[in-house]
């Protein structure tokens, strides 16, 4: 009896699990996909995007490649849906899930430090930088995508590389994702691995960080000196450049959170050879975290539910009126 009713406890977790999964994936992939038809739609009527959107559509992008890579691979496996088996779709997977992280870190840490250097003083280092980094910021979106592709393409390539050599050894460096089992090949080789993975996330960790602290200062000393021309405003409403300056702050600053504890709990996983089920669904699930929250973050930002609500009506809204909110 004892243990029945702990089978039925932990079968009871798991579909909460399952539950909890399926909605974050499905609320998030609708999110992420209504925020790039929205970016799509102001690039098709031949209104040129700001910077801060197009670097906003790629980490929407980035975004819905992690949700398609974990969020469903693991609510399916949660709800026992199927069971991925397939070492290529393993490898395959996993590819799409590093690249889409990497790929919402680069974006994240592109977007507070561009922002940063908007909102700075013109007496500032940063003066002459105003006008050059909205031309570079192309540029440095295509380098972020080749740069994150190529690098997480050398571990599959190495596993390949070495695969006679690997299987003749003790397989002990295997972990369990929840929906398959994969190589850990950060332990094969952990010099390439943090040369080329650990040490760019950390340093856009940083840049993040200290763009947020930057931006807040900014935001600070402004309010302070504009502060009696507020207090003469009828309306407290604050400028349009600190709003979109506090909502990029806020998004970094969540980024950062969810970030940190996906770090932690991704340590405290490989440290495991046979991690608890419940410790890998808790990791499975923070790393979902940010993808599922940062497109209604960016919706509140740009008003952008009033704005897809208008273009499903039956009369159409004039692009103007939809470029401004």
């Amino acid at each position: 009896l004892p243990g029945s009713i702990l089978n039925n406890t932990t079968a009871s977790s798991q579909l909460a699990f399952g539950i909890t999964f399926l909605l974050q994936t499905v609320v998030g992939i609708w999110g992420n996909f209504s925020l790039l038809y929205h970016y799509l739609f102001l690039y098709h009527t031949q209104y040129r995007l700001r910077v801060t959107d197009l670097i906003c559509k790629h980490l929407t992008i980035a975004n819905i490649l992690v949700i398609l890579s974990k969020g469903v691979p693991q609510t399916i496996t949660t709800l026992r849906l199927k069971y991925f088996a397939s070492d290529f779709a393993c490898k395959l997977i996993l590819y799409f899930e590093k690249v889409g992280r990497s790929m919402s870190i680069g974006t994240t840490c592109l977007l507070s430090v561009f922002q940063t250097i908007i909102i700075s003083p013109k007496n500032s280092c940063w003066k002459n930088l105003k006008v050059k980094a909205p031309k570079y910021i192309a540029l440095s979106i295509s380098f972020c995508w080749i740069q994150c592709m190529l690098v997480h393409l050398i571990f599959p390539l190495y596993a390949l590389y070495v695969s006679e050599k690997w299987h003749s050894t003790n397989m002990t460096n295997i972990r369990d994702s929840g929906y398959c089992a994969a190589t850990d090949l950060e332990n094969i080789s952990g010099s390439i691995y943090t040369a080329l993975v650990v040490f760019p996330e950390v340093s856009c960790s940083v840049l993040i960080f200290w763009a947020s602290g930057s931006m807040i200062l900014t935001l600070y000393r402004h309010s302070q000196r504009v502060q009696y021309i507020h207090k003469a405003r009828v309306s407290s409403r604050p400028p349009a450049e600190s709003r979109a300056t506090q909502s990029i702050l806020l998004l970094a600053s969540t980024f950062m959170c969810f970030h940190t504890l996906s770090c932690i709990f991704n340590i405290t996983l490989a440290l495991f050879h046979n991690p608890s089920w419940w410790l890998v669904y808790t990791t499975g699930l923070i790393n979902v975290c940010f993808p599922f929250i940062s497109p209604f973050l960016l919706m509140s930002r740009d008003s952008i539910i009033s704005s897809l609500c208008f273009l499903y009506m039956k009369n159409s809204v004039s692009p103007d009126l939809i470029r401004k909110m």
